[in-house]
């Protein structure tokens, strides 16, 4: 079992962040400790920066600029830590934006501080750190976006389908794609055929349905 982890902790709460403190390196056995807090989200990556930490806990739910994109601004300043972020409520659609914006796990802020330790070690160690009921929507979002259509595109056929979501003409589609505008139509048409779709508009909500906007 590892030894010596430094935690750091991005939460305005500061009952939850005082627990931690007095907590975890008693559930540990002193082999984890929080080494440095702050309340305010603009200051994560400085703290974290400084702290030079294994781990770092990011509270979603802060003011502006908010636990997100606290996340990112921490892995460019401490890209050796682990981070993950915590929330209090079970929406899975803020911590499934979190792991998009770099979070390698999630823990819901109601578990047991004695419970924390082992999903802590797990994460230090390389481990992705999810709770069932996320991992069960992830898993499903897998499954249906392996199951779209889009899923099977070329890149080319993506990235003309990027263009019409993005509301390119035949005439600046054509210019983007080095080719004539008869060309254009012609792939246009046969993208529309693989998706199942009738209509460039159609295909526009396929994109963002499959996430390629």
């Amino acid at each position: 079992m590892r030894t010596g982890i430094r935690v750091v902790v991005i939460d305005d709460h500061h009952l939850f962040v005082r627990g931690l403190e007095l907590l975890l390196p008693e559930v540990s056995d002193g082999r984890a400790a929080v080494v440095a807090s702050t309340g305010d989200a603009a200051y994560a990556a400085s703290v974290a920066r400084h702290a030079v930490p294994d781990l770092v806990l990011v509270d979603l739910h802060m003011p502006a600029p908010g636990g997100v994109r606290a996340i990112g601004a921490v892995r460019r300043a401490a890209p050796r830590a682990r981070v993950l972020a915590m929330s209090g409520d079970d929406d899975p659609a803020i911590a499934i934006e979190a792991l998009r914006g770099g979070a390698t796990g999630f823990l819901p802020k109601s578990s047991d501080p004695a419970d924390l330790l082992q999903p802590l070690l797990a994460a230090v160690d390389g481990w992705a750190v999810l709770p069932d009921q996320l991992l069960a929507v992830l898993t499903e979002q897998t499954r249906r976006t392996a199951a779209h259509p889009a899923a099977t595109l070329s890149e080319p056929d993506r990235e003309l389908l990027r263009l019409i979501a993005g509301g390119s003409s035949t005439v600046e589609m054509a210019a983007t794609l080095h080719v004539s505008e008869r060309t254009v139509k012609r792939l246009t048409a046969g993208l529309l055929r693989k998706l199942h779709v009738a209509s460039r508009a159609e295909a526009a909500a396929v994109a963002g349905q499959a996430g390629l906007l």
